[in-house]
């Protein structure tokens, strides 16, 4: 039977911190680290109602993407983050979250966005997007990923595709009169990774939400620019990784949560 200490040392070799973006906080943030595990719940968000749904499956861990708390001075009731500390840990509940530095990791969020955006498949794969740093070992990672399609596709053609792939709602987007074929991808909030994709020579950029001005930016650059929504751009990591999770420890159950869904709704 695993131990929690184990698990976060397996979950820091497929995505090291090291990889982490600076601001981040991301670990073993809650909980014992020597408590002996038969089920693990993975989730992108730890939100009260995946915290309760873990009690109920008599989960001892949380694997999220989401970190629960970025910097603390207290942990009461008085705050909803307090509150979902104080009910995990009377639940006897840790939780281990790996944010930037999964989006990073090979098969991590970045790989998975990559393989639903139609650039990666058995034949093809995709490159790092840009060069965000180094491990120790010199190898490179990025928080981004490029690569081409099987053929060029018309926009409306691609969009219909890639919603399907993200079970997204909707799909905002800037249509820059180009057909789709060189595509980087960012999960998340990827605006920071634009102009990389524009060095790149992509005509197309997917990521999970950007800022008005953005749009305004793809368009001075001449890219198509497509918005999936950051829940459904990063919640593909969850079945990777508890994939990865349940062939190396089968002795302990790995499931994903079911209620928890994208907490965006569209009218």
């Amino acid at each position: 039977m695993a131990i929690i200490s184990e698990i976060y040392e397996y979950l820091d070799k497929i995505a090291p911190a090291a990889m982490k973006m600076e601001h981040d906080n991301v670990g073993h943030l809650v909980g014992s680290v020597s408590s002996d595990v038969k089920k693990i719940l993975v989730s992108l968000d730890i939100t009260s109602d995946v915290i309760a749904e873990a009690i109920e499956l008599g989960a001892r861990l949380i694997v999220s993407h989401h970190p629960l708390f970025f910097s603390l001075k207290s942990v009461t009731d008085a705050d909803t983050t307090g509150k979902k500390i104080i009910q995990m840990l009377s639940g006897g509940l840790a939780a281990i979250c790996m944010h930037t530095n999964l989006d990073a990791a090979l098969d991590g969020v970045n790989d998975a966005l990559a393989i639903a955006a139609g650039i990666t498949d058995g034949g093809r794969k995709a490159e790092l997007l840009a060069e965000n740093g180094r491990l120790p070992t010199g190898q490179a990672y990025s928080y981004g990923r490029v690569g081409h399609l099987s053929e060029p596709n018309t926009l409306a053609e691609y969009m219909q595709k890639l919603k399907t792939a993200l079970k997204a709602d909707r799909l905002r987007y800037h249509d820059a009169g180009l057909k789709v074929y060189k595509i980087a991808v960012v999960g998340g909030s990827g605006g920071d990774e634009l102009h990389n994709a524009a060095s790149s020579g992509c005509d197309t950029f997917v990521t999970g939400e950007m800022k008005y001005h953005m749009f305004l930016e793809a368009k001075e650059l001449g890219m198509n620019l497509i918005e999936g929504g950051h829940f459904c751009t990063e919640n593909l990591v969850t079945e990777v990784l508890a994939g990865k999770l349940q062939a190396e420890f089968p002795e302990t159950q790995v499931v994903v949560s079911r209620k928890h869904t994208d907490t965006v709704k569209f009218y």
